[in-house]
């Protein structure tokens, strides 16, 4: 597809006007220009140290000029620089213009349909020069993966304020110590298996390209829920975009999946989403083709489910808190603002990380979003039971023991409890896996729940669950995505869900029932040799700044230079990069200041050196016989990364393109 700067062609070819569209709640994410000297810093060293350059895929951010505020994306790779920008069309959809492309555009290939079988995962791995046949070593290099809807998925992380100023995507094989990860941009950590079955779906295998967004809305619609006036992709309401009411809910990224839906047919009357927490597609999809026998109950859901050959992109990053909470708003988490299980508030000076939490977490989430259980509320009325087993996401739900409201009889849950045991497997505790045994358990102590409010005496059954089985998570990241541990933990979810079937269809409500199978993200094997957080390597190098991998916070100071119409004085103006919830940028005072006269043919000269006082101020005599360029100050404060710029206010930064790319865009491997 070409791209022009009048305009973006569509994929059909027309030509619509466009303008830029920039972060939508700027807040200090991304790059600006006060951080120029530390984003080249840190992307030059996350690429080319030794200790890390393996390790790193990606490197990404939005970076703004004071001349260009809608700025663009940058995605920095050993192999290429691509820069993009999202574009609002003049019909209000979005489109993404390249600006520029250096070396190869690193994700360019954006196939949804790469990688999608243990046989394709097989060849790549061989392409890629690692173990084929060895699933705990069979790891895909950049080259061979893809990228699905990647322009997307990264511009949507900056429209939130809570984004970071870099985020890494990591190679395949290079995150943490356990031996199954996700995280990355790259198709499989980001590709999850997507079943719909019941009511209003069209059974049989489709190849539709779908992000995680389009979840919720197609569910919504198989359940005959009645369009409203709500925010699109663009956040901007049906109203304020000339249109009748076209979305579900209250803000709406995704789209419903026509394809695999039948519209004249009854509604659902109830929804029921299985999410088996990270568990790779193609492990799933490998396990069913080969082994008739396995996974009964699953079959009989999938035996009549539009089953999504290519599964469902994920959020980016594809990690566990994110990615719920956007399959329960049907939005990118830059605009449920829970980005990361761990993140850094700018406007608080403070870390906050929902996933560290566990309980009580629902008020993380922007209350500019609405969840599915409170889009059931608004339409089947607030006696609609609506339930959250273990699910991240509960804000909205009527049962939700994570956020502290437990409907059920706890005595009676506890007996179930000790029936459902009965599902875990021994290996657990034969093996020492101490932390998938404790999952087993809380899965078994879920179905419970399940069972206690659907049986309730007097009690309508519930409207929606949104059902979590934590086990091939856990099973996945300690035994790793294609190990028997992962096998095993597959058959213990499936006599899970199988109880469910059971229970649903004796109370009468099986076949009215739209069920959803699918997951919060993919899963890749990892290199634990490496013990690899390469995140944190910009702390390692010196550079100030709050890291939860995969994203990185960088700590700077915002500095202004004035000089005297005389040219005899000048002051330096230092405050935090950072605003405040006021959007006051707090002095610094203190701030080490030198200035330095640099003239071409004469070694370095100091002209002044003092401490900011009072407002971050520091003021000094400047001589008649140099020109502001001539002159270079040199800011350091505790707790921030250092600047350097001229008296003019040119920043003197390394030329990141230079060091990685040289003039013909070939990478340079020593950073210098």
């Amino acid at each position: 597809m070409a791209w022009y700067a009048a305009g973006a062609m569509t994929s059909h070819g027309t030509r619509h006007a466009t303008r830029p569209f920039g972060p939508e709640r700027p807040g200090g994410q991304g790059l600006d220009p006060q951080q120029e000297e530390s984003g080249n810093r840190a992307i030059l060293a996350l690429l080319a140290d030794s200790e890390v350059r393996d390790q790193v895929d990606l490197v990404i951010t939005w970076r703004g000029a004071a001349d260009d505020p809608t700025g663009a994306y940058e995605v920095w790779s050993r192999r290429g620089l691509v820069r993009f920008r999202r574009m609002l069309r003049e019909d209000g959809g979005l489109d993404f213009e390249i600006v520029e492309v250096l070396g190869q555009n690193p994700i360019a290939n954006q196939d949804p349909a790469r990688l999608r079988s243990v046989v394709e995962e097989q060849k790549a791995a061989q392409a890629s020069g690692f173990a084929a046949e060895d699933p705990a070593r069979r790891f895909i290099r950049p080259e061979h993966q893809s990228y699905p809807f990647a322009y997307e998925r990264i511009a949507q992380l900056f429209d939130s304020p809570n984004a970071p100023d870099l985020v890494i995507s990591p190679c395949d094989w290079a995150q943490g110590i356990q031996h199954g990860t996700h995280g990355a941009l790259h198709v499989r950590q980001a590709r999850a298996p997507l079943w719909f079955a019941g009511p209003r779906v069209r059974p049989g295998l489709h190849g539709v390209a779908v992000r995680e967004v389009d979840v919720a809305p197609t569910a919504l619609a198989a359940l005959g829920f009645p369009q409203i006036d709500g925010e699109d992709a663009t956040g901007r309401t049906s109203s304020e975009r000339g249109t009748p009411p076209d979305v579900l809910l209250r803000r709406q990224d995704g789209r419903v999946l026509t394809e695999i839906l039948d519209a004249t047919r009854a509604p659902a009357e109830r929804l029921y989403v299985f999410l088996l927490d990270g568990l790779s597609q193609t492990e799933l999809e490998d396990r069913l083709a080969r082994d008739a026998a396995a996974l009964p109950n699953l079959r009989r859901l999938r035996e009549r489910a539009a089953v999504l050959e290519n599964g469902q992109i994920v959020n980016f990053p594809s990690i566990t808190w994110p990615s719920h909470t956007t399959l329960g708003t049907g939005v990118w988490c830059g605009h449920h603002d829970v980005v990361n299980p761990s993140y850094y508030l700018r406007e608080k000076r403070e870390r906050v990380s929902p996933q560290g939490q566990q309980v009580r977490t629902e008020s993380f989430v922007s209350s500019r979003v609405e969840t599915l259980y409170e889009a059931v509320h608004r339409v089947r009325g607030p006696g609609a039971l609506t339930m959250n087993v273990y699910e991240p996401l509960g804000r909205g739900a009527d049962h939700a023991v994570l956020e502290g409201r437990n409907l059920c009889d706890r005595p009676r849950v506890r007996a179930l409890t000790q029936e459902m045991l009965a599902d875990c497997d021994p290996r657990w505790e034969r093996d020492g896996q101490t932390a998938v045994a404790r999952e087993s358990t809380l899965d078994a102590r879920g179905v419970a729940q399940v069972v206690e409010l659907f049986t309730r005496v007097g009690l309508d059954p519930p409207v929606f669950v949104f059902h979590e089985l934590t086990l091939t998570d856990g099973a996945g990241h300690d035994y790793g995505p294609h190990h028997p541990g992962l096998a095993a933990a597959l058959d213990e979810s499936d006599r899970r869900v199988g109880r469910v079937l059971d229970l649903l269809e004796q109370r009468g409500v099986l076949e009215g029932t739209l069920f959803v199978v699918t997951a919060d993200h993919g899963m890749a094997p990892q290199d634990v040799s490496l013990r690899a957080n390469p995140a944190h390597h910009v702390t390692r190098i010196g550079l100030e700044a709050d890291v939860a991998e995969p994203m990185i916070w960088l700590r700077d100071l915002a500095v202004a230079v004035e000089c005297a119409a005389d040219g005899r004085t000048a002051r330096v103006l230092v405050a935090e990069n950072d605003a405040l919830a006021t959007g006051e940028r707090p002095a610094v005072e203190g701030a080490e200041v030198i200035v330095e006269a640099h003239v071409a043919g004469a070694a370095p000269r100091r002209i002044a050196h003092g401490r900011t006082g009072p407002g971050g101020v520091y003021g000094f005599a400047t001589p008649s016989d140099l020109a502001p360029h001539e002159q270079a100050v040199s800011v350091r404060a505790e707790g921030f990364n250092p600047r350097r710029l001229r008296l003019d206010g040119a920043v003197l930064a390394l030329d990141l393109r230079a060091a990685l790319y040289g003039e013909r865009g070939d990478f340079r491997a020593s950073s210098g």
